[in-house]
């Protein structure tokens, strides 16, 4: 055969483990050149989450996928303390920091987005660019929730905790999947995805222990950077109500819609996901 194969392309990427100055030991994945792209992954997953994003974007771009702390592969090192998204927000903004990044184009999906909004909102001058994709957490609007926890998902929560610390992660793992993207998807989702989720599956029930901050209008009014907001067709009520507010809160923000997507949208669409990160990108250059 006379056609070349990008090894970039097939290639398993290195694991490396950046220690920072606080003591934490962050593990990352980085692929390519270019302008800096730090991707946060969500509930259940880790660095692997971005896999499809790091080997079509590494070829225009410096692409880095961070393991949050208490997320595969843990250590002590990685798992200091408690688990909370105000640590991972400094977690975060320390390893930019730490490895002379900023600023870059931040990328948060689900409870990573809320970390990644968080972040930009702090921290602005580490952050160039930011993308939401199905972001996560409740909504405020003048003073009142919009998208409070209903009764049935804090108890179908409880269940789901209570499977996972019970030993039943596939039971306790394919009900919350199910709930927050569609009935069915965890038994459709590529088996490296389910692999990932049973590694990740112990984070669960901490996570629900530790609730997401609210969005708000003056909060939203904190980010100063350029915003790209995408949700999924499909995806659950919430996220796509989230998207429209702090599309029209954050002052520099455009909204994008993936069809026939659902929560894991870079997963299931990485296609389309990739032309509007690119896209976008692009123009924040």
């Amino acid at each position: 055969m006379n056609a070349r194969i990008d090894p970039s392309v097939i290639a398993v990427p290195d694991v490396y483990f950046a220690t920072l100055p606080s003591g934490i030991r962050v593990p990352y994945v980085v692929r390519g050149a270019g302008e800096p792209l730090v991707f946060v992954h969500g509930s259940l997953c880790d660095y692997r989450y971005w896999d499809s994003q790091a080997s079509a974007l590494s070829q225009d771009f410096l692409c880095i996928s961070v393991s949050l702390s208490h997320y595969w592969p843990v250590d002590d090192a990685c798992a200091p303390g408690e688990f909370s998204w105000k640590a991972h927000v400094e977690q975060v903004a320390e390893f930019i920091a730490a490895m002379h990044l900023g600023p870059v184009h931040l990328v948060g999906h689900s409870r990573g987005g809320c970390v990644a909004f968080q972040l930009a909102r702090a921290y602005p001058d580490l952050v160039k660019s930011l993308t939401l994709a199905d972001p996560g957490g409740p909504l405020h609007i003048d003073g009142t929730a919009q998208a409070a926890v209903p009764a049935a998902t804090t108890a179908l929560r409880a269940r789901v905790a209570d499977l996972i610390e019970g030993g039943e992660l596939d039971a306790g793992l394919e009900m919350f999947v199910d709930s927050v993207s569609m009935p069915g998807i965890w038994r459709k989702s590529p088996a490296a995805f389910r692999t990932m989720a049973i590694d990740n599956a112990a984070t669960l029930p901490k996570q629900f222990r530790d609730p997401m901050p609210a969005y708000t209008r003056a909060g939203a009014g904190d980010v100063a950077c350029r915003t790209l907001l995408i949700a999924g067709e499909k995806s659950p009520r919430m996220y796509r109500h989230n998207v429209d507010k702090l599309g029209d809160w954050i002052g520099l923000a455009e909204k994008r819609s993936i069809a026939g997507a659902s929560h894991g949208m870079n997963v299931t669409h990485p296609a389309a996901f990739n032309r509007l990160i690119r896209a976008f990108v692009d123009t924040s250059a």
